[in-house]
């Protein structure tokens, strides 16, 4: 399965909106996600994100984003949850995001891509 990009800018924010609308106790994330928007050094997230996450949500992070780029190329989702042991239950809501219309993980996936095309990867 293949699933096209969005780079609707406009149509991304009104998604994370509507996602913020529902976690309005959650102010802090909207917080980092703005200051890291700003920092330009991926060394510095990185220890950011080690330092301010445990090693299991770090490697729930991990698992989460391997399962959206296998997604991407297409992998079935039996063959996800042997490759990562996820539930299909996980899986499938990957999924679920993968395919809205103004899907920030799309998005941010398809700025993945492109970097890593650049990069000759």
């Amino acid at each position: 399965m293949v699933f096209l990009l969005t780079r609707d800018p406009a149509a991304v924010h009104d998604s994370a909106r509507r996602n913020a609308s529902t976690c309005r106790n959650m102010r802090g994330i909207s917080e980092i996600a703005a200051v890291l928007s700003r920092v330009r050094d991926p060394q510095l997230i990185n220890a950011f994100l080690r330092s301010i996450l445990t090693r299991r949500e770090l490697q729930e992070v991990h698992g989460r984003w391997e399962l959206v780029k296998l997604l991407a190329r297409g992998e079935s989702q039996r063959a996800i949850s042997r490759r990562l042991g996820m539930s299909l239950c996980k899986i499938t809501r990957g999924s679920r995001e993968l395919k809205k219309k103004n899907s920030a993980f799309r998005r941010v996936l398809g700025e993945y891509l492109d970097a890593t095309k650049e990069e000759g990867r």
